[in-house]
């Protein structure tokens, strides 16, 4: 019997990827989408912000000395693995489409800064350059399209970091800056210290001071050898910058602990934040709105039960949330008899949260200031209206996608004024809901006289979902930012009472009819975030801006340089 011998193709063989280099094909991929869950991890509910270090410094390692074209590539990765899972409850009630799209244009942000960080990587002191790409980036999504959505900006992640205390030196973007800087910095002090044990374990060969090479044949620049040092020694330059770029944010933190006060310049105020619930769950919350309505006139009155009994303290004024009462009081006679006998009952100036219909044109999200004699006396208007949730841009083209679009039947417009009221003495800067992640809506308030912030809110529509933790997290990154106690009423939870310090002295359960009363500081001196306003912001911009033009120079000098 004989045996058949089959010939072996040599060349198929040789063409054949290895397991292992398969495996290193996809390596940075999944470091970039792990980098993305990890962002997502760090947020609230969960107590995780250091996990924002790890992240950023996975990113940075999926992303150092690739091509433009990859670092676009893994900066998107990163992005849907940290949105996709972050924004989920926006499909809460209309379906996975529009969660995916969001997170999907999100995202392309995100691809942007990783483009960004991937050119700035060849430079030296690169994590400085790349922390002030990602802020670019974060710059960039707050404000486009329709006014931009900073969801999901790295600051709103620290409220119980380390690092929260940047937030009133130089506001979001400070607070961010350091977070992706630190963590930048964690993965080049590693990257350096790998180096320089490789680097000695090889002593005396012939070019342990050159820098490795990348498959595209560029150096890279991380470990190029200083001018002078000879042979067997590494730069100690970028050690120096490694170091530098995790030893600056904590010490920057550390520093700016005295800028975190809670004392009382102004005395005190008594404010009492009525969580009246909603009926149920859902977007038809608003078929209900007598219902939520006489939830929150029920709740007022109890409380004004329970101090004349001596149960409660006396408020100096109370705060009902965003759409407390989607009746038009100005329109509907009985649902202003109903909140006037509320208010009255009380007996202190009231803010309702009400959507006001004139006869034509569009609708306002108004904050109406009550007094128990006197009635409505002043009002504040939503100045960014949310779209796609009160407002319809290209409604014509959306319901082809999604025919959600007409349960917002006529849209909402947008207020200009900037909204602070004088309760009992007090002025209070007022932000709605939304508005909150939006660094100039809440700091027009302060400027403008606001010795303690109120964020009225609703979000009933997105049911039990992490939304409203992620929104309060805001919240107490702004009264540290600002220094000033903050109040979030909210129709169906969680309403809390935040001090200058970000610390939550009193909140509520989702969905729970409740009532908080707390005595809170208040304050009027402006912390450095709130003088310096966008300056920080740009001259971060400024350094992204320098360190992209100083890649692109260098990528047109190394074209120009004939090959040796």
């Amino acid at each position: 019997m004989s045996a058949t011998i089959t010939p072996v193709d040599a060349s198929a063989a040789d063409t054949a990827p290895a397991p292992s280099s398969r495996l290193r094909r996809y390596a940075r991929p999944g470091a970039a989408l792990l980098s993305g869950l990890l962002l997502y991890l760090s947020f609230p509910p969960r107590p995780l912000w250091w996990l924002a270090l790890p992240a950023f410094a996975l990113l940075g390692w999926s992303l150092r000395g690739r091509r433009l074209r990859a670092g676009f590539g893994l900066g998107y990765l990163a992005g849907l693995g940290f949105l996709l899972p972050l924004l989920v409850w926006t499909g809460e009630e209309v379906g996975p489409g529009p969660w995916i799209a969001l997170a999907a244009v999100e995202a392309l942000f995100i691809a942007l800064a990783g483009l960004g960080i991937a050119a700035v990587s060849r430079l030296p002191w690169w994590p400085f350059f790349a922390a002030g790409v990602w802020i670019l980036a974060e710059a960039a999504r707050a404000r486009v399209p329709f006014g931009g959505f900073p969801w999901g900006k790295i600051a709103f992640g620290q409220a119980d970091g380390v690092f929260l205390p940047l937030a009133a030196v130089g506001g979001t973007p400070v607070l961010g800056f350091a977070v992706a800087l630190c963590g930048f910095g964690l993965y080049e002090a590693c990257r350096q210290i790998r180096t320089r044990r490789a680097a000695g374990a090889h002593t005396g060969t012939p070019d342990e001071t050159a820098a490795p090479a990348r498959r595209d044949g560029a150096p890279d620049s991380g470990v190029e050898p200083a001018a002078g040092s000879g042979p067997g020694r590494l730069p100690r330059g970028p050690l120096v910058a490694a170091a530098l770029a995790v030893l600056v944010p904590v010490t920057g933190a550390l520093a700016a602990l005295p800028l975190v006060d809670d004392s009382a310049e102004d005395g005190t105020a008594t404010v009492a934040a009525v969580q009246g619930n909603v009926p149920r769950l859902g977007l038809d919350f608003n078929a209900q709105r007598r219902a939520v309505l006489d939830n929150h006139v029920a709740r007022t009155r109890e409380l004004a039960a329970d101090v004349k009994a001596g149960r409660a303290p006396q408020p100096d004024f109370v705060l009902w949330p965003e759409n407390s009462s989607d009746i038009d009081p100005y329109a509907n006679a009985d649902a202003a008899e109903v909140i006037d006998g509320a208010v009255r009952a009380i007996g202190v100036p009231t803010v309702i949260g009400a959507v006001v219909a004139p006869e034509t044109g569009k609708l306002r999200n108004t904050l109406i200031e009550w007094e128990p004699d006197r009635g409505p006396v002043a009002t504040y208007d939503k100045r960014h209206v949310q779209p796609f949730g009160e407002y319809i841009p290209m409604r014509p083209l959306v319901r082809l996608f999604n025919s959600n679009v007409d349960r917002v039947s006529r849209d909402f417009g947008a207020g200009t004024k900037i909204g602070v009221f004088d309760l009992a003495g007090t002025r209070v800067g007022l932000a709605t809901c939304y508005e909150a992640a939006f660094d100039w809506a809440v700091r027009d308030t302060v400027t403008h006289g606001a010795q303690l912030i109120s964020v009225p809110s609703n979000n009933a529509t997105f049911g039990r979902s992490e939304m409203t933790y992620q929104q309060l997290a805001m919240s107490r990154v702004r009264a540290v930012e600002h220094s000033r106690s903050v109040v979030v009423p909210v129709t169906s939870g969680v309403s809390a009472v935040i001090r200058p310090d970000g610390e939550i002295v009193a909140e509520t359960k989702m969905f729970t009819p409740d009532v908080l009363v707390e005595k809170v500081p208040l304050r009027s001196s402006l912390t450095p975030a709130t003088r310096m306003g966008t300056l920080p912001e740009a001259l971060l911009a400024a350094l992204a801006a320098a360190g992209l033009g100083w890649s692109a120079l260098r990528a047109v000098r190394a074209r120009r340089t004939p090959a040796q």
